[in-house]
């Protein structure tokens, strides 16, 4: 049975609460993100000058935390049931669906999405010839809601404002409702209305919207896939840069005290003590002397020069500020950075010394082992956007299948060549069959793996000394003549 007006009225208010509760937070790590970072921690009175001052500058780390693990993540093949061909016509019509979405590209952005904002949801439907629609939506227009006992998914809510009002659709597993609802009313999750109102309209000022406001979802499952950033028990998903947000302060402040510094301290300053301040004449059209005109205590600070009157003159001066006093707090505190996000030192300091591929490999494992521990996250949520495919195809068969898939991911270690081929050929040497050692090792998808293995069995049978010796084998020739 579907939902009445007021059911759906009901759930999009609630589902629109909670979307409205997180986009301040999802707004500031995004600006983080991009390097908008404001003046914190600094006093009232030193903030109230120098804030405008520095309001253009960014040291952006929270940026290079949250691409770390998102570059390394990365679906590169699907595999269903214990077929042992490289690739099964089902898998690769999988395949095909997600490269003519172009899933690598979305599902990139989705995932840097997810590590910087905490999730992101993939959205599937399909088109006008029953093939597979695929789009990534931000966590400021895309929510789920699920059942507290089961943590099944009840009901999605995609929502979004432009020109013309505010729009949001509802999604569950048998129903699509798309509605709408003046600009001037967003925000507004119940809404009084006068009697004299139109019987469409919903509460919280939403109105059907579209010919057919209410349509059946075929898929029979929620369309909206969440994508959460290794979840937390009873706290959700969690962004890889919330912690880093209060060091990022930091630098930025440890950065505004440098150049306030530098403005007014790093040259070498002058005082004269002693004297009555310089004056400069005054002349006229004929360039004769008519006054004399004391010089500004602007003019000499500009000039780095101080002038104070008394009984005995002399002339002394102060050195220039230390400014590496700051870039040694903001070189500690972006290793801290380093070491609490498992980001490699490296990718932090800009350079590494002097190191053999071991050394390297050791310095990226705790990144590579945050990125495998997301993968574990991530697996699930990929193999419905698998399943959503085969639903939207017709293929149910296939679509049970994708839930026990295996969702194959991008090696996030860096090897070197060397590396990936004494590895590769001790695999060999123990006996792992190649298109294995081609998945592992290499990390070629499954379409490559085919690709290489035809073109492997055609170099074979152009070598007529490995024919010779495969007919021979077979009983249908001779060995070989030197």
């Amino acid at each position: 049975m579907g939902l009445t007006p007021k059911q759906a009225a009901e759930i999009v208010n609630r589902l629109y609460l909670r979307l409205s509760r997180r986009r301040p937070d999802i707004t500031k790590r995004e600006d983080y993100f991009a390097g908008k970072h404001p003046l914190a921690f600094a006093s009232p009175e030193w903030r109230k000058f120098h804030e405008g001052r520095f309001a253009g500058f960014s040291d952006n780390w929270c940026g290079v935390v949250a691409r770390a693990a998102a570059e390394r993540t990365e679906v590169f093949g699907v595999r269903l049931g214990n077929d042992p061909d490289v690739q099964s016509p089902d898998e690769a019509q999988l395949w095909q669906d997600w490269m003519r979405v172009d899933g690598p590209a979305k599902s990139a952005q989705g995932y840097l999405q997810g590590t910087t904002t905490s999730t992101s949801y993939a959205l599937v439907w399909g088109n006008a010839g029953d093939e597979p629609v695929l789009t990534w939506e931000t966590p400021s227009q895309a929510i789920v809601d699920y059942d507290v006992e089961t943590g099944e998914a009840r009901y999605a809510l995609k929502s979004w404002t432009d020109d013309d009002g505010e729009y949001a659709t509802l999604y569950t597993p048998t129903e699509v409702w798309k509605l709408k609802r003046a600009k001037s009313l967003a925000g507004q999750t119940a809404l009084v209305l006068p009697a004299s109102a139109s019987a469409s309209l919903l509460d919280g000022g939403w109105t059907e919207r579209d010919e057919q406001p209410v349509i059946t979802n075929p898929l029979g499952v929620i369309p909206l896939v969440e994508h959460p950033n290794r979840p937390l028990l009873g706290s959700g998903p969690i962004s890889d840069i919330e912690g880093t947000i209060p060091m990022q302060d930091a630098i930025t402040l440890m950065w505004a005290y440098l150049f306030g510094a530098a403005d007014f301290a790093s040259l070498p300053a002058r005082v004269i003590l002693g004297q009555e301040p310089p004056k400069m004449p005054i002349l006229d059209a004929n360039g004769q002397k008519i006054g004399e005109q004391v010089i500004s205590a602007d003019q000499l600070k500009n000039g780095r020069l101080l002038w104070l009157t008394g009984e005995n003159a002399k002339i002394d001066s102060w050195e220039p500020a230390k400014l590496d006093v700051f870039t040694e707090v903001v070189n500690v505190a972006v290793k801290h950075i380093a070491s609490q996000t498992q980001t490699p030192i490296h990718y932090i300091m800009g350079e590494l010394g002097n190191v053999n591929g071991e050394t390297l490999t050791a310095t990226e494992l705790p990144l590579a082992t945050k990125v495998r521990s997301g993968h574990k996250h991530l697996t699930g949520p990929t193999r419905e956007v698998f399943r959503r495919f085969a639903l939207v195809r017709g293929s149910d068969a296939v679509a049970q299948a994708c839930r026990t898939a295996v969702v194959q991911w991008r090696n996030p270690e860096t090897m070197s060549d060397a590396q990936v081929s004494d590895a590769a050929s001790k695999d060999s040497t123990i006996g792992w069959p190649f298109p294995a050692i081609l998945e592992r090792r290499y990390g070629l998808s499954q379409p490559e793996i085919a690709r290489v293995m035809a073109q492997r069995e055609a170099e074979q049978v152009a070598d007529p000394i490995v024919a010779a010796t495969r007919n021979l084998a077979a009983g249908t020739g001779n060995a070989p003549v030197n």
